[in-house]
């Protein structure tokens, strides 16, 4: 048997169980003993009975005083009850039907006992318990217990069992990915040590040595992989000779931040290298990105060369085309804007012309990665909110050119640690600099007792002319659902009818048609609206600068960035700003969450707690950045491994780009694997 062989034919598994297994994502042996313990339970340590707490769950090792007594209590309910002591104080054990343990009990032996101390101090109690005998080999108890995922129909033990079983199928066939120079050079155990030390540990420092194992050889594949994707991005580009910023800057309505004159320097040396630029550039809302990625397609233009900017939504790529298209033509240049919802003429007409080279910077939505999209001389590539695309839709757009420069925009500020594995291939800038004149954003979080004041402050910035989005978790409220979280249609109607019935109301959101979403946005910007009752689509590329309040309802229900994201559709004009979260939540946790909003601005500060309270896997909301889900590293936590893990992968590139050496063979296999995830 290999790690390939199905896990139905496992001794003590079979069709049925194997099933169930299925529902956990593991089909054979290799997914089982890869599939790491959640968490762990600490039963090594002995308590005397005398220092038992309440609730806690702790091993004691004690005398049983007498026979068990079996009650019948009524059809399938039976009670089994004992005492045990261990000379410091007595604890009574109860279990609830177990009946057979009555004759594997025996009065006077001595058992070790696990469980969670209930009762009072005068009495103290344990319910079903893990038992076994003092002279046993350790199984339930004296050891560190290893704590999994589960499914209906699936225990602790068993899986344990199961993986116990195959780790010694598979003794002589267990691979090692890791080179020996690697696994020395980092101090990493093998990988037999690490596979049943992750699983049954024999030792506090077996399972961190496991442990460690595993998450530097996940962030090691990880980087591995993502860097040979990205290897095309480091090859030969074409050369754009760095013009004077001058030139560009002379036709702008305003001065650039010393920030933003750094990055655009950083973008022009990168593509004047004779090396194909592949640089992020990171900003927190309002930073000023969009004038780096204005300043580097007017750079790419003045040599004949075309620009696709591609923005993950249909307002935002119109946003930037009417931004940037009378900017452009200051210089003598064309904008084109290409988006699914435009006709088939309409899209036809803009491709030819793209083909041609009529346009020399592209703007657009996914519709600028379909198949019959050609551009004439594609020299850069721009993908906003880079997040939101997967790895693949980044390589579509980059295809169309031969080796273009690329320049990756987010506002959502990234925690160091996860751009290093989103972006392993990338160069980064940061604009740690806010343009003159934007305003502190007050942020306040109160619960439902404070809504009549929060309308009356409404009102009150109305009256002032100012303008209010007000944004809710759900589109509508499908039948049935009663859970407090408030719906865009049925709450604007609420709105408008009975609180605001002498203000104007609008709402918009993500199934309305593309027209209809332009023509309330439309009529917002254009102050026709008071209040813009919405979901999260607002939350990137919408600039209304007399918008002076942003009311997020069931605020726990968003993460932070997302959050610190929507905060940024206020104050973006010269009007005092302010975002109040609303939530009825008495979950601690996301009370401590909302605080964190009201206590700073700092986009990388949130993001960072972000991370660390939701994990990557939710960081943005979806999956759709292309990261894996990963199994055992935590990057919120993980960090010097990740750092170690990205240095051994570069140092290994640089002697094997291609991982051919023989001692690589295994790694290159894994890596492959990871890839094949990337692109899945």
């Amino acid at each position: 048997m290999d790690l390939t062989t199905d896990i139905r034919y496992i001794k003590g598994v079979g069709e049925k169980k194997a099933k169930l297994l299925n529902k956990l994502g593991l089909f054979t042996i290799g997914d089982l003993i890869s599939y790491f313990p959640r968490a762990y339970q600490d039963r090594t340590e002995i308590k005397k009975i005398s220092e038992l707490e309440l609730e806690a769950a702790v091993c004691i090792e004690a005398t049983l005083t007498g026979t068990p007594r079996l009650n019948h209590i009524r059809r399938q309910l039976n009670i089994l009850k004992f005492q045990v002591s261990d000379g410091t104080g007595i604890l009574d054990v109860t279990y609830f039907n177990q009946p057979w343990m009555k004759d594997r009990l025996k009065a006077g032996e001595t058992y070790v006992i696990y469980g969670k101390v209930s009762g009072n101090l005068l009495r103290r109690e344990m319910v079903n318990p893990a038992i076994e005998p003092l002279d046993s080999l350790p199984r339930l108890t004296r050891r560190i217990k290893p704590v999994y995922r589960l499914t209906a129909g699936v225990g602790q033990q068993f899986i344990s069992d199961a993986i116990e079983r195959c780790l010694k199928l598979i003794d002589n066939n267990l691979p090692e990915p890791l080179p020996e120079s690697i696994r020395q050079k980092n101090n990493l155990a093998h990988a037999r040590f690490a596979y049943e030390n992750i699983h049954n540990p024999s030792s506090k420092f077996a399972l961190l040595a496991a442990r460690k194992r595993f998450i530097f050889e996940e962030l090691f594949t990880l980087t591995l992989g993502l860097r040979l994707m990205g290897s095309s991005d480091i090859s030969i580009g074409k050369k754009i000779p760095a013009p004077p910023l001058d030139d560009f800057t002379q036709h702008l309505p305003f001065s650039l931040t010393s920030a933003q004159k750094r990055t655009i320097q950083e973008v022009f040396d990168d593509m004047n290298s004779g090396r194909s630029m592949s640089r992020l550039v990171q900003g927190d809302v309002g930073s000023g990105k969009t004038i780096v990625a204005a300043a580097a397609s007017w750079a790419v233009a003045t040599i004949g060369h075309q620009t696709a900017f591609m923005a993950p939504t249909e307002i935002l790529a119109t946003q930037h085309y009417e931004s940037l298209e009378p900017l452009f033509a200051k210089y003598g240049f064309r904008t084109g804007l290409l988006t699914g919802q435009m006709t088939a003429k309409q899209k036809r007409e803009i491709r030819e012309l793209i083909k041609s080279g009529y346009y020399q910077l592209v703007i657009g939505t996914h519709a600028l990665i379909t198949d019959n999209v050609e551009f004439q001389s594609l020299g850069l590539v721009i993908t906003d909110e880079q997040h939101r695309f997967g790895v693949r839709q980044r390589a579509a757009l980059t295809a169309k050119g031969d080796i273009p420069h690329t320049l990756v925009m987010s506002a959502t500020p990234i925690p160091r640690t996860l751009a290093l594995i989103l972006y392993g291939d990338l160069d980064i800038s940061v604009i740690d600099e806010l343009p003159p004149g934007r305003k502190h954003i007050d942020t306040y979080a109160v619960d439902e007792s404070k809504r009549e004041r929060v309308y009356k402050f409404i009102r009150r910035l109305v009256s002032e002319g100012r303008q209010v989005f007000i944004v809710c978790p759900l589109v509508d409220d499908p039948e049935g659902l009663d859970d407090g979280r408030k719906a865009v249609e049925a709450y604007a109607k609420q709105l408008s009818d009975e609180v605001f019935s002498d203000l104007r109301v609008g709402f918009i959101h993500g199934r309305l048609k593309q027209k209809d979403k332009d023509e309330v946005m439309r009529n917002f910007a254009d102050s026709e609206l008071d209040i813009l009752v919405s979901t999260t689509v607002i939350e990137v590329g919408i600039n209304v600068p007399n918008a002076s309040l942003m009311v997020v309802e069931n605020a726990e229900r968003f993460g932070l960035s997302q959050l610190h994201q929507l905060r940024g559709r206020v104050g973006r004009g010269s009007h005092k700003s302010y975002c109040i979260l609303m939530s009825d939540s008495k979950s601690e946790a996301n009370l401590a969450r909302l605080k964190i909003m009201t206590k700073t601005s700092d986009g990388f500060v949130i993001s960072a707690e972000d991370l660390k309270l939701r994990g990557p896997g939710d960081f943005f909301g979806d999956r759709q950045h292309g990261l894996p889900k990963l199994k055992i590293a935590d990057l919120a936590d993980d960090a010097e491994i990740l750092k170690e893990a990205s240095d051994a992968a570069i140092e290994l590139i640089d002697r094997d780009p291609e991982l051919l050496l023989p001692e690589n063979r295994a790694l290159r296999t894994a890596v492959f694997e990871m890839i094949e995830k990337f692109r899945s």
